[in-house]
């Protein structure tokens, strides 16, 4: 299945449900590993409210779509190069630190967005922005105080936050880039233009790396191709993991 032009909301929908199920995926990978119980716990609940957002955004998608298609297909039942989320959130945990660094600079960047979708003219997109919009707030107050916690903390916790900043900066650019499915979908007041959102971005990630004493990176040569399903072969590998039972056993119920 790959992007349909002559339903670009379908498309932008679609994208959105992938960033929250890539990412819940990423994070569910820390449950029972967590560095500490009260941090495995949070972790988990995160990850279940993008699966949730992801489960409201493909349910949604699958009516656009016309094919009848369900949320569970749309999840289980596409190959990589099909997913249109962003590089950032399938980029692998690594370490503790890389795993806030990550989050962090999505969450900046969607709650901004699910802010401003709240005034979506799709009603039903602005629907499901407004009750995520609650969680998203709290997925970037939990990031903001891990990143001062650890850029402010010890030498060790500083230099390896820093490390996972400067790592992944490469995949910040591709936030604020556009498309022709973004076009038509901010022509019509469904969507938002993802340049209107690096102002907002820019302030809270400056204000929490001041406080956390970290280092903005310089800009540098970023890297691309998400939302056209150009992906990393991470998410290969994360797809194989999550697909398998749905593959194995096609249909399967419980």
């Amino acid at each position: 299945m790959s992007v349909t032009d002559a339903n670009p909301v379908y498309d932008y929908v679609l994208g959105l449900g992938d960033n929250s199920l890539v990412l819940g995926q990423r994070l569910s990978e820390w449950c029972g590993h967590g560095p500490v119980l009260e941090e495995d716990i949070g972790l988990t609940n995160i990850a279940l409210d993008l699966i949730g957002q992801a489960r409201l955004l493909f349910s949604y998608a699958g009516e656009l779509g016309g094919e009848g298609r369900t949320e569970d297909e749309l999840a289980f039942l596409r190959d990589s190069c099909d997913f249109r989320n962003l590089l950032l959130v399938e980029q692998p945990n690594r370490d503790f630190g890389y795993t806030i660094a990550r989050q962090f600079f999505f969450d900046a960047y969607n709650l901004a967005l699910f802010e401003r979708l709240c005034d979506s003219s799709d009603r039903r997109l602005a629907e499901i922005a407004a009750k995520s919009v609650k969680e998203i707030t709290y997925h970037l107050r939990h990031s903001s105080r891990w990143m001062i916690r650890l850029g402010d903390g010890t030498d060790e916790s500083h230099l390896r936050i820093q490390q996972a900043l400067d790592n992944l900066w490469m995949y910040t650019g591709e936030l604020f880039e556009s498309d022709a499915v973004l076009e038509e979908v901010v022509t019509n007041g469904v969507g938002v233009a993802p340049e209107t959102l690096r102002p907002v971005w820019n302030e809270r990630v400056d204000e929490v790396l001041r406080e956390a004493t970290l280092q903005r990176p310089d800009d540098q040569w970023m890297t691309s191709g998400g939302r056209s399903g150009q992906h990393t072969e991470h998410l290969g590998y994360l797809l194989a993991e999550m697909q398998f039972l749905q593959r194995a056993y096609p249909g399967a119920a419980w």
